[in-house]
């Protein structure tokens, strides 16, 4: 039987002590005496939100049909655990074993949002494990990172060892081989990392060094040894048919965030929305087969117990295979009462018959995302829709039922009005409108409109990355705009508004195109106690003023700065495939409210189709 990392009498003082015991259904046991290589593999938020992330599920999967590796997992602890463990000198540990990070081979943190980066020293601070890469010993285990936010490294490069560009199904086996052949040959912790570096996809910071301008702009950025390369290109799965995928994802003891079976139906986007980083680092766009996600529903039913599937994509109704998918998957849902969930579709016909399809008499709230209220900011981001297409899907849907809207929209985007703004309000005031069209007695109650804004932050590799953010007072100013816009409305009692955290924001700009300097601020927020920030309770605004003051680092150098078109950015030595050029291009294009067309119109020369497979490669019809 297993011994808890926890006494009973610490899981008794903590909220959710189903967080760290582990077991749970579908985890996997090892014996320590026959692997060679253990890898314990983080994500730096609470168990129910790791346990809704879809890549860490596919790795753990993935990692644990490798011969001689047991992969475990490890989740941050929440504050109240957080602070037992310092007082009791508790190290971090795994949650299958239940034994010390510190022990361990590998430690893999998973990084899909910049708000996590004190929760990643966290992590390694709580395993015993020096925050500074420079710092550790032959014994400490080699950390490497992965993940969306791997794609710009430099904020966290002094705390890895190596970062993982691309998908993680392509080279972690090489990577494990390198590792057990450095060991055999006794070879040190460094010599194994300059091997490591020369696997597609692996970045190893160490042997890299930036350059500054006096302006502190980036002046050069490259290897400091001949026998690494200059350029990290992404590595991704090309034959994504036979891609591998958990037909037996782990089962939590705690209710997560994401609580059902989940399909990924496709990886990459064809729409090329002009601030979607997601859209331009995983292209080019490439779809499962048919034969093979219905034979994946059935072992996941089978296997999970769920009563609920959700097809996973940057925009499912983009899947060409959807329809005949939809009808397999009615009915083998309806026959067992399992629901289905369809996030990411467009506001079109197509998409709404498709809701309609799947959802029940007692209709739920459709959620649609048109980012922006006016036809210009539209095509300024190529969102590639038009307020002719969004008045008439609303009105399908009134007409199907539903009298709940969800509408995301983004404020800050570049080039924006106030007119932009307020545009915003008289679309949720126009399909507010269209809902009265629809004969009283064939209403469904009262129409309700929720819009919620999130404050545009400009991403690495997107068309975008050359645009200035706003400033927290600019972007209230255009939320408090857009409240009382709202409220001047006729139909404002069938309208609410939500926005996001402005202070927030501007930090996640700041570590979206940061570069190696902000070590020493997350460093110094982390010590003045912030964590869990992206949590609205505990964000600690006052920790990372303090930090921004005890650094010196100005965070509009970061965020309000337009780029020239020629600087040179932190990310610049990362190939994604998608060029630098063609980014350019967009951006430009953008500023003339140009749109472009989607991938399945027409090739527009991003550059992803160097990678082959996906649609860049498909057969004409």
């Amino acid at each position: 039987m297993r011994k808890l990392a926890l006494p009973d009498d610490v899981l008794l003082k903590v909220e959710k002590p189903g967080r760290y015991t582990g077991n749970e259904i579908n985890s996997v046991m090892k014996s320590k005496d026959e692997v060679d290589i253990r890898f314990a593999f983080a994500f730096p938020d609470t168990y129910e939100v790791g346990m809704s992330n879809l890549g860490v599920q596919i790795l753990y999967d993935m990692f644990n049909s490798f011969e001689g590796v047991w992969c475990e997992r490890v989740y941050s602890p929440w504050i109240d655990l957080d602070k037992i463990m310092r007082e009791k000198n508790i190290p971090l540990f795994a949650c299958e074993s239940q034994d010390p990070v510190k022990c361990f081979d590998f430690l893999g943190i998973s990084l899909q949002y910049e708000m996590c980066y004190t929760n990643v020293l966290q992590i390694l601070d709580l395993s015993g494990i020096p925050l500074y890469a420079k710092y550790r010993s032959e014994d400490d285990p080699i950390v490497i990172g992965g993940g969306s936010c791997a794609y710009n490294p430099e904020p966290l490069a002094s705390f890895f060892d190596l970062f993982y560009i691309g998908e993680g199904e392509i080279s972690y086996k090489e990577l494990f081989e390198t590792y057990r052949e450095a060991k055999k040959a006794g070879l040190s912790r460094m010599e194994f990392l300059k091997k490591a570096a020369n696997i597609d996809g692996i970045y190893a910071p160490a042997f890299y060094e930036p350059e500054y301008n006096e302006d502190g702009t980036l002046k050069a950025f490259g290897p400091v040894t001949e026998d690494v390369p200059a350029t990290v290109r992404k590595v991704i799965v090309s034959d994504f048919k036979n891609a591998p995928y958990p037909k037996k994802p782990v089962i939590p003891y705690v209710q997560a965030v994401m609580d059902r079976m989940v399909l990924e139906i496709q990886r990459g986007c064809i729409r090329g929305c002009r601030f979607c980083q997601a859209g331009y680092i995983y292209r080019p766009l490439r779809e499962r087969s048919l034969d093979e996600m219905k034979e994946m529903v059935r072992e996941l039913i089978y296997n999970t117990g769920y009563d609920e599937i959700s097809l996973n994509s940057l925009s499912s109704s983009d899947y060409e295979k959807l329809p005949e998918l939809l009808d397999y998957l009615i009915g083998i849902c309806n026959e067992k009462g399992i629901n289905i969930s369809l996030p990411s579709l467009r506001i079109d016909a197509f998409s709404l018959d498709v809701m309609n399809k799947i959802q029940d008499v007692k209709k739920s709230s459709l959620t649609f995302a048109p980012e922006a209220g006016s036809q210009r900011m539209r095509d300024v981001i190529n969102k590639n829709l038009s307020e002719e297409s969004i008045l008439g899907g609303a009105l399908e849907a009134f007409k199907g039922g539903w009298n709940k809207v969800k509408l995301y929209f983004m404020l800050g985007l570049p080039g924006e009005t106030d007119e932009d703004v307020k545009e915003i309000s008289h679309l949720c005031q126009k399909i507010a409108e269209t809902y009265y069209e629809i004969p009283k007695e064939e209403r469904n109650g009262k129409v309700a409109i929720t819009a919620s804004t999130s404050f545009f932050v400009p991403k690495p590799f997107t068309a975008f990355q050359w645009a200035p953010m706003n400033k927290e007072d600019e972007f209230l100013e255009k939320a408090r705009m857009l409240k009382n816009e709202i409220r001047s409305e006729v139909n404002q009692r069938s309208m609410s508004y939500r926005y996001h955290d402005a202070e927030v924001s501007v930090l996640e700009g700041v570590f979206a195109r940061g570069d190696r300097k902000l070590d020493k601020l997350i460093e110094a927020a982390y010590r003045n106690g912030a964590l869990f920030d992206s949590w609205t309770d505990t964000f600690n605004s006052d920790a990372w003023k303090k930090a921004f003051e005890e650094t010196g680092i100005d965070p509009y150098f970061y965020t309000a700065r337009e780029r020239s078109e020629d600087e040179l950015f932190p990310w610049d030595f990362i190939d994604i495939g998608v060029t630098k050029k063609f980014l350019l291009k967009e951006w430009k294009k953008s500023q003339e409210a140009v749109t472009t067309m989607n991938c399945r119109e027409g090739c527009s020369g991003c550059g992803a189709r160097c990678f082959g497979g996906g649609i860049c490669f498909a057969p004409e019809s």
